[in-house]
């Protein structure tokens, strides 16, 4: 189901939803480019979010470009557990509303 060549086909999405596409497109790029926050920080905080969302697109795709913005797997390594924490964190207290 998750394979790289899937993402081949967003150009159907776009021939289908061009303004939307374009919009989408634009806004990820403003939101990645390096401003207050440097462009290897923003790719790490992207890596975290797709490791709780467990998107393998977004693993695969952010982990390439951390690494292009210079992060180390060092950081990518503690990424993952900064990513687990949270999510683990989230569980405890989620698990707070299960007690009388």
């Amino acid at each position: 189901m998750y394979d790289m060549k899937n993402l081949a086909k967003l150009k159907a999405l776009e021939a289908n939803a061009p303004e939307a596409t374009k919009a989408f497109w634009a806004f990820d790029k403003a939101a990645m480019a390096g401003g207050a926050i440097s462009a290897k920080n923003k790719e790490l905080m992207a890596l975290a979010v797709a490791f709780t969302t467990q998107c393998p697109y977004c693993i695969e795709i952010h982990a390439k470009k951390a690494r292009e913005a210079g992060a180390s797997e060092a950081e990518i390594s503690e990424v993952v557990f900064i990513s687990a924490a949270l999510r683990a964190g989230a569980a405890v207290t989620h698990g707070t509303h299960a007690l009388v």
